[in-house]
């Protein structure tokens, strides 16, 4: 057994098997449980607040006032399934397949630039599966840009020439996440965008790469965004979005009235809520988009400071236990895929609850675990699956 490999009898993940997962003695006893059982509650408190968004809704439950709740339990279930075949497959293994899936992930978002695209709140962002299934590539993205920079910058350092990552891997790096950044953006879906700028700089500070990397790409995208601003690049509703967040009180009624809406109905909740199902702005329908971009108000009406707080807390956990296991793991590769996760989650989270306090303008970032959609939810389990599988697969002296 070596800090950079994996040979101990049984646990390699070509030689594990469905049943080893749960085995006693095997995979079971070394999965994170917090992380595990906080993503499960995250998940279930989500299904309880997407039915309450949606019960009254009829013209987009078909009906059927169970139809998004049980859609929403199914999206959780596939996402259990894929982290499971994560954890078998193991993270080591991706590493492998990380050219396969770059290229899937890049084709994936370039379809959506075609007529088979589809628009949704602005965003061209959606791939229509029909029967009203749907995919966003663009969730996917964020799990092969991790995977593919990790690749990169720890190659040599993992195998021993390099402490660290010289500049021309870093290079290589940036290019690797540029391109389907650059392609999102076309979309466009600036919010995907922002979060993968943030999990570029975790990663990038993960590895070990020079600070003057870290500097030069927060002056690099300070002089973007003022370029792109003045060269009228975003659409009008995103411009909007700005605008209402930098003056809240800019077109109540309007461009504004989500994140008014929001607040009020946040603010409404007080420290235990109205109850569930009790929410006046909830079952008034006054919010839209509740069942995903603005799930947390539905928390922070009906459940109030103490049930809003518990997620933060559930998040919380999931957060300090990929940091541990991130500063534990033996590889660098490793320690850059918990790294960028923990940026994905911690940016992603912040940006959707900041939105719908009015401190973060609204840029349709769907909340982890918690929010409707099952692009969102196969992403984010596929990533606890990659937790897992640096948890699991660590030296047993680890």
């Amino acid at each position: 057994m070596t800090g950079h490999g994996f040979s101990v009898s049984g646990y390699g993940p070509q030689r594990a098997g469905w049943t080893r997962i749960f085995a006693r003695d095997s995979m079971a006893r070394r999965l994170d449980w917090p992380i595990l059982l906080a993503a499960i509650a995250m998940s279930l408190i989500g299904s309880v607040l997407v039915f309450s968004a949606t019960r009254n809704r009829t013209e987009i439950n078909q009906g059927d006032q169970y139809y998004f709740l049980i859609r929403h339990l199914m999206n959780t279930g596939i996402g259990l399934a894929l982290m499971i075949g994560t954890v078998w497959l193991g993270h080591r293994t991706l590493r492998t397949a990380v050219p396969i899936l770059y290229g899937l992930s890049v084709f994936g978002i370039l379809l959506v630039l075609t007529p088979l695209g589809s628009t949704v709140n602005g965003a061209h962002s959606w791939i229509v599966l029909g029967g009203g299934f749907s995919l966003q590539p663009s969730e996917f993205v964020k799990i092969t840009i991790i995977l593919g920079m990790a690749m990169l910058l720890a190659a040599r350092v993992d195998a021993g020439d390099k402490p660290y990552p010289d500049h021309r891997t870093v290079l290589q790096a940036l290019g690797l996440a540029a391109v389907p950044m650059m392609i999102v953006m076309l979309m466009p879906d600036l919010g995907s965008v922002m979060v993968m700028v943030v999990i570029v700089l975790g990663v990038l500070l993960a590895s070990g790469a020079s600070k003057r990397w870290i500097l030069g790409l927060i002056a690099a995208g300070a002089i973007g965004a003022i370029a792109v601003w003045q060269l009228h690049i975003l659409d009008e509703y995103q411009i909007n979005r700005f605008a209402a967040f930098a003056n809240p009180e800019l077109d109540p009624a309007g461009v504004g009235y989500n994140t008014n809406q929001a607040r009020i109905a946040i603010g409404s909740g007080g420290l235990t809520g109205a109850g569930l199902f009790h929410g006046s702005q909830t079952t008034g329908q006054f919010v839209p988009e509740q069942q995903t971009d603005f799930v947390f108000t539905v928390a922070g009406e009906e459940l109030g400071f103490v049930g809003a707080g518990l997620i933060i807390a559930l998040l919380g956990v999931i957060l300090w236990r990929a940091c541990r296991i991130a500063r534990e793991t033996t590889e660098l590769y490793g320690t850059i895929v918990a790294a960028g996760i923990v940026a994905w989650f911690a940016f992603q989270a912040f940006e959707n609850i900041g939105m719908t306090l009015g401190i973060m303008p609204v840029t349709g970032l769907p909340l982890p675990f918690v929010s409707y959609g099952g692009s969102s939810m196969f992403a984010v389990w596929v990533a606890v699956g990659l937790l897992q599988s640096i948890k699991v697969q660590r030296p047993m002296s680890a």
